[in-house]
């Protein structure tokens, strides 16, 4: 009983699960040149591509073809805000439906997504259903119109999402998630993937430099010049993971937003907006990286744990999250964090990823 109990991680009732997947496509020359022009393009791949969604019920589906990188969250109002590189969509999963197409008119998107958000309850316990919905539309795709197209990537991304010191504030209730990996969840559901994929698990945290933060360093914080407090930092989350032997990890506290990678299929690389982390899961020796700029003091720092190839059980990333979760509980102890008035959000992120 005790070794299953260590592979359970008992997270608050009211986490928030979400799942959206996102394929994607390079066109090549002939699939432009079949049209007049890039309205008349996109216009029909919108067509069919939510004929087919309404066809297997798939209620909430955007066309990005901006070369903007989406970004989901969870909002109780349904609603986009783009930037220069990222397209961020807020909904509710249990309410908000949507088929929209984002396009620059003047000119060629180098690549084009399809980014199909899921609706309704229960999601973790209907990713399967979900994932093999999205296929069978693909499927329906690449047999017409896409017919001459390089292979699609398929990307699928679920979360779990809650406030780690819930309890402090008065949620008792929660429950036990053994967290399994998505291939073998898919399989048992008869959602079949190929061999040939990449999975990735990994967990994020933020932490807010808030007034009591930069009273209780105000030492190191009274020049322009924040190096000493961002090494402390990163040393207190280092030693954290040391003692429980969490190798990949990273502090980012240069005010853009961390997105994780496999290294073996990325390179790192970042912009105004994005710091993009890439990780080696096969590694055994430890990879922790910081970012930060000395002279700039953020308003948030982010921090990502991923999990090794070590941390992988048959029956679960429950005792990973636990060790996370415990790592989070010794950096926060050496802060001035308010539990009880302050919410520590943590983000549970399962990816796989194949070509179609």
């Amino acid at each position: 009983m005790a070794s299953t109990n260590q592979h359970r991680v008992y997270i608050p009732s009211s986490a928030r699960a979400n799942q959206y997947l996102l394929v994607e496509f390079k066109p090549n020359d002939a699939f432009y040149a079949r049209f007049s022009d890039i309205r008349c393009c996109y216009k029909r791949l919108s067509r069919e591509l939510f004929a087919l969604c309404d066809e297997y019920e798939l209620h909430n589906v955007h066309i990005i073809a901006n070369d903007k990188l989406p970004v989901v969250r969870y909002h109780d109002e349904a609603y986009n805000l783009e930037t220069k590189k990222q397209i961020l969509f807020f909904y509710n999963p249990k309410y908000h439906e949507a088929h929209n197409l984002f396009v620059n008119e003047e000119q060629q998107s180098k690549k084009i997504r399809f980014l199909f958000l899921a609706t309704g309850d229960e999601l973790r316990a209907n990713a399967a259903s979900f994932h093999h919905k999205v296929q069978r539309v693909i499927s329906a795709l690449s047999d017409g119109l896409l017919s001459d197209q390089s292979p699609l990537k398929i990307r699928d991304h679920q979360h779990l999402t809650y406030d780690l010191f819930a309890k402090a504030k008065g949620h008792k209730q929660s429950y036990g998630y053994k967290l399994r990996s998505l291939y073998p969840r898919y399989q048992s559901r008869n959602c079949h993937l190929p061999v040939d994929h990449n999975e990735m698990t990994y967990a994020s945290f933020s932490i807010p430099v808030t007034r009591a933060i930069k009273t209780q360093f105000q030492h190191m914080l009274n020049e322009q010049e924040f190096g000493q407090f961002y090494h402390y930092i990163f040393d207190a989350f280092k030693r954290a993971c040391a003692k429980r032997e969490l190798l990949l990890g990273a502090m980012v506290a240069n005010g853009s937003n961390p997105i994780v990678r496999n290294s073996q299929i990325d390179n790192a690389q970042s912009n105004a907006e994005l710091q993009k982390l890439t990780f080696d899961c096969n590694r055994v020796e430890p990879q922790l990286t910081s970012y930060w700029q000395a002279d700039k003091l953020v308003n948030v720092l982010h921090f990502v744990i991923v999990a090794a190839d070590k941390d992988k059980h048959d029956i679960g990333y429950g005792r990973f999250m636990n060790h996370v979760q415990s790592a989070i509980n010794e950096v926060t102890d050496e802060l001035a964090f308010n539990p009880t008035r302050q919410d520590l959000t943590v983000r549970f992120f399962q990816h796989i990823n194949y070509t179609y």
